[in-house]
């Protein structure tokens, strides 16, 4: 993602409407990086515990991610810390140099040190080591939207965010994001500096963050949902309401829940991720499918 490399904003798109008949659409996220809501996220492709490579063959992981691509994916999603290091270093390997159109969102905040094993680190002096060496990893002189992984209770927000800003002012990061965040820290956040997305755990089945969505839906900040298969308990069933759904559409139950997030709200970006070429087909497939307003009344009371 060279700064010189790609125009922004020249084929932004609204965001599309909520309710019944909604499918994928696109949104610019920041005001100007367009892009399909559904994205792939790359923590499919690390072992457990986000420790080590998914694969012993990276080159398994190489074709999952331009099989993304190629599928018309322009949203990936990433970490530093995943691997640690190798998932980035596998977009790098796979898709550089970027196509254009291709935004890529990568994390720092967070240090792994063993399957499991993380510890929070919002010093500026540590945000700037770590956004440096996510753009060498990333082979690119500027990141699309860089998210804190966590804040630091140990830090003023003031100077994580600082640090951050600084980054983005130096040309190394477009658009500033947060990761699992309250809405009381999304409002001082955004006193600070303007905030393009939050990474916030919400689903069909969890929904804890119903507020902070609701804050994004307000000023059209991108929010991005891990976990949008609840850890793949929504793709293996989860009760008779979602299974009958699904069969109405001739769906998995992993596609409807990826649905509903779609036809949730307009903000809402899911970035599933897989190790699995027929899982990331199962899960792009789900775009094309619109509910009823009766299958929204039977999903929403689920929560």
């Amino acid at each position: 993602m060279d700064a010189e490399a790609e125009p922004r904003g020249a084929e932004t798109v609204g965001a599309g409407t909520v309710g019944a008949g909604t499918v994928e659409s696109v949104f610019p996220i920041g005001g100007e990086l367009s892009v399909r809501r559904l994205g792939f996220g790359t923590g499919g492709l690390v072992g457990p515990g986000y420790w080590g490579p998914r694969h012993d063959d990276p080159q398994r992981s190489v074709a999952l991610l331009r099989r993304a691509v190629e599928r018309g994916v322009t949203l990936i999603d990433t970490a530093d810390n995943y691997g640690p290091d190798v998932a980035e270093e596998l977009v790098a390997r796979a898709l550089h140099p970027y196509p254009a159109g291709l935004v890529i969102a990568t994390k720092g905040g967070v240090v792994r040190t063993g399957p499991d094993i993380w510890h929070i680190a919002g010093r500026p002096e540590q945000l700037r080591a770590m956004c440096e060496a996510s753009l060498r990893r990333l082979r690119t002189d500027t990141i699309d939207l860089y998210q804190l992984h966590r804040l630091d209770p140990e830090v003023p927000m003031a100077d994580q965010l600082g640090a951050l800003r600084e980054l983005q002012q130096a040309g190394k990061i477009r658009h500033i994001g947060l990761d699992s965040i309250d809405a009381d820290e999304l409002t001082r956040a955004q006193e600070i500096t303007p905030i393009a997305s939050v990474q916030n755990r919400y689903n069909l089945l969890d929904r804890a963050a119903e507020d902070v969505l609701e804050l994004c839906e307000k000023r059209g900040t991108a929010f991005l949902p891990w976990f949008p298969l609840g850890h793949g308990a929504l793709a293996d069933g989860a009760g008779e309401t979602l299974t009958a759904v699904a069969a109405r559409h001739g769906a998995t139950t992993g596609q409807i829940a990826l649905a509903w997030l779609l036809h949730r709200s307009p903000v809402l970006l899911p970035t599933p991720g897989t190790g699995s070429p027929g899982h990331l087909d199962e899960n792009l497939d789900a775009a094309h499918i619109s509910l009823t307003e009766g299958d929204l009344a039977q999903l929403a009371a689920l929560a």
